[in-house]
């Protein structure tokens, strides 16, 4: 059934005011690129404070009372300022698992956000910190699924740092695997990390996953990925997180 227009826009606006936490969250976007077509492929929205307070000085302030109504208002904050910004690309949403009561009362807040801001759903994708300890597993597990019945893609952000083991991958099936930072760096002179990539790619392409490696710092991180067949790069390299603002490709360093 429906949802009156009026009550979309009540329970959206609410999300926005930031009222029921105490305060105001905006949010800050960080281009993602495909090496290979020289484009931006997507942004990921990260949650800053009012003034442009850093991820932390929010965090700080979510507990448990009011973690599931962040995490809806993270959903609907990245939704209207990436479609009031003009955003033509794929937009990555971070989501907190053990703040999502019933998936599908937050994809149907996800759906009320999009259509209130003319927002394309196809083009969102969730991401789950590898970092965040997961209660349940196999609650995640339903999440994802239930998001992937509903057309959104899903992502794992932070591989190599948290939970998720190569045998998790299996069960998680997600469409993007983002790589952690701490397997990024200096990649280029440490064989270990190599290796762990080679096996990563492996599964991946046995999943049909696709990787994406972010914390790119210097050239040659970025020269070892793209010669291993990394196509989706993110990182300082290219461009740092902009407060409200979506880098355009004449904003992107590290092109060539």
């Amino acid at each position: 059934m429906d949802i009156p227009v009026q009550i979309k826009q009540q329970s959206c606006m609410d999300c926005l005011s930031g009222q029921s936490l105490g305060f105001e969250i905006k949010m800050a976007f960080q281009p993602i690129i495909d090496w290979q077509q020289k484009e931006i492929f997507a942004y990921e929205a990260l949650v800053r404070g009012p003034e442009g307070q850093g991820a932390g000085w929010v965090f700080e302030r979510i507990n448990d009372k009011n973690k599931y109504y962040f995490d809806q208002s993270c959903r609907v904050k990245a939704i209207e300022t990436a479609s009031r910004l003009g955003c033509d690309r794929l937009l990555s949403i971070n989501f907190l698992p053990n703040a999502v009561y019933n998936p599908e009362t937050c994809i149907r807040a996800t759906i009320e956000a999009a259509t209130l801001f003319h927002f394309d759903l196809e083009k969102i994708i969730f991401e789950v910190t590898e970092t965040e300890e997961i209660i349940n597993q196999e609650k995640l597990k339903r999440i994802f699924e239930s998001y992937a019945r509903h057309g959104f893609r899903t992502a794992i952000d932070d591989f190599g740092s948290g939970f998720a083991g190569l045998e998790w991958l299996y069960s998680l099936r997600p469409a993007i695997l983002k790589l952690d930072m701490t397997l990024i760096r200096d990649i280029h002179l440490d064989e270990a990390k190599q290796q762990r990539l080679a096996a990563v790619q492996q599964v991946c392409r046995e999943l049909g996953a696709m990787i994406l490696a972010e914390g790119i710092e210097v050239e040659e991180e970025r020269d070892f990925l793209v010669n291993a067949g990394i196509r989706y790069l993110q990182g300082y390299l290219f461009a740092r997180p902009a407060l409200e603002h979506l880098a355009g490709q004449d904003e992107i360093n590290g092109w060539q």
